[in-house]
């Protein structure tokens, strides 16, 4: 390599193509073009031998500088941008500071007619990364000091774009209406293409370029005379996966001017055009902000917005904007403006007028779409980034509810519209289970919602290849309204979660799980001998019971969680000591484990073992279970669904019953493709059950076997720990009992059919099977209908229980139950320093005046 000249490869004819970790360009027709750079080029020097290079035209088009750039920690490269002399000698330094013999640099073709819709600069296949930071370029386009957006329009089809989405948009008289417009149209897009679950956040294209063409006529060979009017659009985002919501990016957007008539302070100017009202008021709210000035509404209505400001009279400043209506549109121009502010602040202010909740709102709207649980804190943390101002708990939480509404709907209103949503759900979903519970009114054709029970075909059909087991719970609702979700889980053959029906009651008590079991036994499964495993709740064990709904025994078997039976008997005598031990009875596999653990909690508390007596052993421990739990313990397969549905628990009921349906239908798209594999490479289980049989045959390789009985299949089995075991084959049996808890055989059954050459592969229960695993998983989900080809509802038209709304404004009040499972584990409890309990400290012993 010459020491004064650079080896540098343009790549041109094709499009910037951004992963996490690399950029490339790609292209069926892309070209190459070898250059050798001269270490003292100047960056219009370098523009020159390009288009020399490839013969692009000129005259007619623009070029965009993308260079290949490598970072330091590891073998990840990023786009750097060569818009300048210094950056053109950064970009030809790479040779020398790094391992890199020749530079790549992308070439990006912009039309010299960029039109507003277009991105300027030709940056729109460029994705900022979550780590990007969009604020070092300088976009030099009037006040705007954020970047300009794509909006993904061609130049030659702005037109007829622009008619298609006048075509789309309802025309609202009311204030704000093309807010409203945009409103509708997010919200439909999430519901329709089920944006939030696929984690993406909105990222504005960064761009830059020496001069921005935002006239009203952007092709200046059909205008005579230009333009008095700049117009400012609202940006349309782009989506990138982002991995770390903390540091992903929420651009926002300014009004930007003509650069032939911008003030290069950032300031208004008359003639300024805004899309609608609304779009006037959030620029002026960001003027503000960025101002660190505040100003009042003199006057506003439909045609007219003026605002002066806020310290006028007491400091005497002339800051002031008048605005109106274009006759017959809804676009509003800036007719007078005096500015910039005179005024200053007498002290350093933590909150900002300006930046209300409905600001907010829109700051957080993509942040909210990708996590529904996001805090308040990170809310206000976030705003703090951004603005540089601390807003109220209050504000930000305000915000945080308008986003949603925004985003999702209104709360009162999601109610009135879920049944025609559950019409739309079975138009193209035919054989879904939906109940409705409602109340009298006195209005006529109108009732109160109470309860809906719901539960897909998919479901329905795979929960026939299932174990015969289901866990059941419920947990609250966070949004406007109160209420519960109850969940039933089953559980296929691989041990995953397999989601089976949902109801949302006004509560947990004996008449809403009475009615939530009949509606799973009437519309889900008439399935005989269902293990339901749950916690202790009054209205389960009640309904489990009742004779009426079809769940008591024979017809179905109750069994408890083992983690709440123990949490409650821990609640009862607070000694961890004797809580495990109630775990390791619960768990022990025989009789003879079983009984020694029982013992050695009577020796330490009889009370505690009379408690655990009074409850019959078949409902809590697995020695006693007969294989009807399958090995299953807890209900935590509910709740990790429950954890699943946590952030959607806090939108409104039709965005809830939604997210069930994708949910669902990602489920099953993912195992189904899992179990098709399988049963191509010929595999016969699970992989669950594969990795327990093979674990179990190595541990039968080291037994010592005497056959006993031929013709039963009778056999002594000593393990390597000298405990031995009665095996006979004919029956399926063996005194270990693990295989009828599992379903599946034990080693000791195992080593007694690798001595007769018996496969041991016919003591695994169908459940088990590849087949049964792919049967469970095969029904299919259909895509939604466009809303507007839904059935009409034609039924009576159901309310908001009002009963159940939330009282008050602000955060609400949490209505769990806390125990002792809510104490993470290995935390130091505080111990009193007078009577030396755990617990409680000096201040709140109840035994102060006994120890002194």
């Amino acid at each position: 390599m010459s020491v004064s000249t650079i080896p540098v490869i343009c790549y041109y004819n094709g499009q910037i193509v951004r992963t996490k970790t690399n950029v490339e360009y790609e292209g069926s027709e892309t070209c190459i073009a070898p250059l050798k750079i001269p270490i003292e080029c100047t960056f219009q020097e370098l523009i020159d031998m390009v288009y020399s290079k490839t013969k692009i035209d000129k005259r007619r088009f623009k070029l965009v500088l993308i260079c290949k750039y490598p970072l330091r920690n590891g073998n990840r490269f990023q786009p750097f941008p060569v818009r300048d002399d210094s950056s053109v000698r950064e970009m030809l330094d790479l040779v020398n500071t790094t391992t890199i013999e020749e530079i790549e640099l992308f070439i990006k073709v912009v039309s010299v007619k960029a039109q507003l819709n277009q991105s300027v600069g030709g940056h729109e296949d460029l994705f900022v990364r979550d780590h990007y930071n969009v604020a070092q370029f300088d976009y030099g386009c009037g006040p705007s000091s954020g970047p300009i957006p794509d909006t993904g329009v061609n130049v030659d089809d702005e037109d007829s774009a622009a008619e298609e989405r006048n075509d789309e948009d309802v025309d609202d008289e009311s204030d704000g209406a093309d807010a409203d417009v945009e409103v509708d149209r997010h919200a439909s897009f999430f519901r329709a293409f089920n944006q939030a679950l696929e984690n993406e956040q909105g990222i504005y294209v960064s761009a830059q370029a020496p001069s921005c063409d935002v006239s009203n006529h952007p092709d200046d060979e059909t205008s005579d005379e230009p333009s008095p009017f700049t117009y400012h659009l609202p940006p349309t985002p782009q989506f990138e996966h982002v991995e770390n919501l903390d540091i992903a990016v929420a651009s926002c957007w300014t009004p930007w001017v003509q650069p032939t008539t911008c003030n290069s302070s950032g300031e208004f100017v008359i003639g300024q055009v805004f899309n609608s009202k609304s779009d006037l008021q959030e620029a002026a709210k960001i003027y503000s902000i960025k101002a660190h000035q505040e100003y009042v509404v003199v006057a506003s209505s439909k045609k007219l917005l003026v605002l002066r400001c806020k310290k006028a009279e007491e400091c005497h400043c002339a800051w002031k904007l008048r605005a109106m209506v274009i006759k017959d549109t809804s676009l509003f121009v800036i007719n007078k403006y005096t500015g910039p502010h005179t005024c200053v602040n007498p002290c350093l202010n933590r909150d900002h007028h300006q930046l209300d909740s409905q600001l907010v709102s829109t700051h957080i709207k993509t942040l909210i779409q990708a996590q529904f649980t996001l805090s308040t804190a990170a809310i206000q943390a976030s705003v703090m980034e951004k603005w540089g101002y601390q807003v109220s708990y209050k504000k930000a939480l305000d915000g945080k509810h308008k986003a949603i509404r925004q985003l999702f709907g209104d709360f009162s209103q999601s109610y009135t519209e879920l049944p025609r949503l559950f019409l739309g759900i079975e138009q193209s979903n035919p054989g879904c289970a939906v109940v409705w519970k409602t109340c009298e009114t006195n209005m006529p054709n109108t009732e109160i919602f109470q309860r809906v029970f719901w539960s897909f075909k998919p479901s329905i059909e795979g929960f026939q290849h299932c174990r015969p087991v289901m866990s059941i719970d419920g947990t609250h609702l966070y949004g406007k309204y109160k209420g519960k979700l109850l969940i039933a889980m089953g559980c296929d053959g691989n041990n995953q979660l397999f989601p089976l029906a949902f109801a949302i009651t006004e509560g947990e008590n004996t008449d809403s799980w009475g009615w939530f079991l009949a509606c799973i036994r009437n519309h889900v499964t008439q399935r005989p001998g269902i293990c339901v495993i749950s916690d202790r709740h009054p209205g389960i064990m009640a309904a489990m019971v009742d004779p009426h709904l079809g769940w008591a025994t024979p017809f179905a078997y109750h069994r408890f969680c083992m983690r709440h039976f123990a949490s409650n008997f821990m609640t009862r005598f607070k000694d961890k000591i004797l809580k495990n031990l109630v775990c390791r009875a619960a768990l022990a596999s025989t009789e003879r484990k079983f009984k020694k653990h029982m013992n050695t909690i009577g020796r330490i508390n009889s009370e505690a073992l009379q408690w655990l007596e009074a409850v019959p052993f078949q409902l809590w421990a697995l020695s006693h279970d007969g294989g009807r739990r399958y090995g299953l313990m807890t209900t935590n397969i509910s709740e990790v669904f429950n954890s699943v549905l946590k952030g959607a628990r806090s939108l409104p009921v039709t965005a809830l019953v939604q997210l069930t349906f994708f949910r669902l239908n990602g489920y099953f798209v993912a195992r189904r493709e899992v179990g098709a594999n399988r049963l191509a490479s010929t595999e016969q289980f699970t992989p669950y059950v594969d990795a327990q049989i093979q674990a179990r045959v190595v541990k039968a390789g080291s037994m010592e076997i005497v056959l006993y009985d031929h013709e039963k299949g009778l056999f002594h089995v000593k393990s390597r720990r000298g405990r031995t075991h009665r095996v006979t084959l004919h029956e399926k049996t063996c005194t270990c009992v693990k295989t009828l808890t599992y379903g599946f055989p034990c080693s000791h059954i195992i080593s007694a059919c690798q001595h007769r050459c018996v496969d041991f592969r016919l003591f695994v229960e169908s459940y088990y099977t590849t087949q049964s695993y792919y049967d469970t998983w095969a029904p299919l989900f259909h895509p939604i209908f466009n809303e507007d080809e839904w059935p009409l509802y034609d039924g009576t038209v159901i309310v908001a229980p009002e009963s159940m709304r939330r009282s008050g404004s602000g955060r609400p009040k949490s209505t769990r139950l806390h125990n002792e499972m809510d104490v993470r584990e290995g935390k130091t409890l505080i111990r009193c320093g007078l009577c030396k309990q755990l617990g409680h400290n000096r201040r709140s012993c109840k035994n102060r005046s006994q120890v002194q």
